[in-house]
C-alpha cells in the first residue's frame, strides 16, 4: 500500500484518536472525525472516506510494513473503543518502516543533485545525516542531471543576493558590464532573482536612476557589500506579468508587443509542436512540410538569438524590421567564413 499525501495524513488522525485518554472513539466516531479532520484541511468533501477505507488504514497500521500498533481489548455497550494499549505510543515516535524509509532514501538520491550549489549551502550536512541515520547507499552513482553550470563566475553571491531580495536589503554592487571598461558601484534595491539560458539574474531598483527593473547578470558582479541605505520596495511590477510578454530578461525601452510568425521544417516542426516557444504559441501545418509558429512578444536580443539558433531549419516572416536584422546577422556570418587568401 503506497503511503501517499491522504493516507499519511490519516493516519496521523488516527494516531492521535488512539492515543487521547479521555475520548471513547468508536468506529463511527472514529469515522466522523477523519472526515471532519479532512473537511478542515481541504475545505472540501472529496477526500472524505468510507468505512471500509479506514478499516484498511487501521490494518495497515497494525502491520509490519506500517507501525506494528497495537490496540487494546476494550468495548462499551459491545462497542469496540479504538485505543492504543500503551497510551505513550505514536507513529511519530515509532521507527520508520520500510515504505517510509524508501521514499526517504528516494528523496536523498534527488536532493545528492544539489550538492555543491550555492542556493543550497549546508545541504552535504543535511545529505550525509540522513544517509547515516537511514544507513542509505552512500555509493549510488546519480541518475538525474539537471541543466545547470557549476561552473558560472558570481555563483558565490547567489546566497547573498536571494537572502537580500527575501530580507529586502539593500546592497551596493560594484558591477563590470560586457560594455564597460572599467567596474562602477552602485546601491542597489534587489527584488526578483531570474535564470535564463543557465544564467542568473537579479532585477530590482537602481537608487541613481530609480529604475525599478535594472538587470544585473550574477556573472558580472565584482564584489557586493550590504548598504545602510533604506530599502526601497516595489510597488509597480508583477514579475509574473513582466516576463510573460517576452522570452529571455531584456526587455527594450520602447518594446512593444508584436505578433512573430516563423515556418520551421518538417523534423524541427514535431519538435515545435511539444515544445512551445512561449506560451502565447499558435501553431498549424499549412502543408505536409512546414509548421507555421506565431508568437505574441516584445522582441529582443534573446528573442533574435533564439531563431538564429534553428539555424536553417526556421524562417521568420514577420514582422519586417527583424527579418532584416536576421538576414543581416547571417550575412556578416557567411563572411566569417569565407576562406582567408594568403598571399
Amino acid at each position: 500500500m503506497a503511503v501517499t499525501k491522504n493516507p499519511l495524513i490519516r493516519y496521523k488522525i488516527l494516531d492521535s484518536c488512539f492515543r487521547n485518554p479521555y475520548k471513547k472513539f468508536t468506529k463511527e466516531l472514529l469515522l466522523e472525525t477523519i472526515n471532519n479532520k479532512l473537511i478542515e484541511l481541504f475545505d472540501d468533501e472529496s477526500h472524505c472516506i468510507k468505512l471500509r477505507q479506514m478499516q484498511d488504514d487501521i490494518a495497515f497500521m497494525k502491520s509490519a510494513e506500517g507501525w506494528n500498533i497495537e490496540l487494546a481489548e476494550e468495548f462499551e455497550s459491545k462497542k469496540r473503543i479504538f485505543r492504543y494499549e500503551d497510551l505513550n505510543f505514536s507513529i511519530n515516535n515509532a521507527p520508520l518502516n520500510e515504505i517510509e524509509l524508501n521514499e526517504f532514501q528516494s528523496a536523498i538520491q534527488v536532493l545528492s543533485q544539489f550538492e555543491g550549489m550555492p542556493q543550497f549551502e549546508g545541504i552535504q550536512e543535511i545529505i550525509a545525516k540522513l544517509k547515516y541515520d537511514l544507513k542509505s547507499e552512500t555509493n549510488q552513482q546519480p541518475f538525474i542531471g539537471f541543466d545547470t553550470n557549476q561552473d558560472l563566475k558570481g555563483m558565490e553571491y547567489f546566497s547573498l543576493l536571494y537572502n537580500a531580495a527575501q530580507k529586502q536589503i539593500p546592497l551596493q554592487i560594484t558591477y563590470q558590464d560586457f560594455k564597460a571598461e572599467q567596474p562602477y558601484t552602485f546601491i542597489f534595491h534587489p527584488y526578483y532573482l531570474k535564470q535564463y539560458n543557465n544564467r542568473w539574474f537579479i532585477f530590482g531598483l537602481h537608487e541613481e536612476t530609480m529604475k525599478p527593473d535594472w538587470n544585473v547578470a550574477i556573472d558580472r558582479i565584482v564584489s557586493i557589500e550590504t548598504s545602510n541605505a533604506k530599502f526601497i520596495p516595489n510597488t509597480t511590477i508583477n514579475w509574473t506579468d513582466y516576463f510573460s510578454d517576452m522570452i529571455g530578461v531584456s526587455k527594450p525601452i520602447e518594446g512593444k508587443i508584436e505578433e512573430i510568425v516563423l515556418h520551421f521544417n518538417q523534423l524541427t516542426g514535431k519538435y515545435m509542436e511539444n515544445k512551445p516557444l512561449h506560451e502565447t504559441q499558435k501553431h498549424k501545418w499549412i502543408n505536409n512540410e512546414t509548421l507555421e509558429v506565431k508568437i505574441k512578444v516584445i522582441p529582443n536580443y534573446e528573442l533574435a538569438r533564439l531563431i538564429l539558433s534553428y539555424g536553417d531549419s526556421v524562417i521568420l516572416l514577420k514582422p519586417k524590421y527583424l527579418k532584416d536584422k536576421i538576414v543581416k546577422i547571417l550575412s556578416h556570418t557567411i563572411e566569417n567564413y569565407k576562406p582567408i587568401i594568403f598571399t
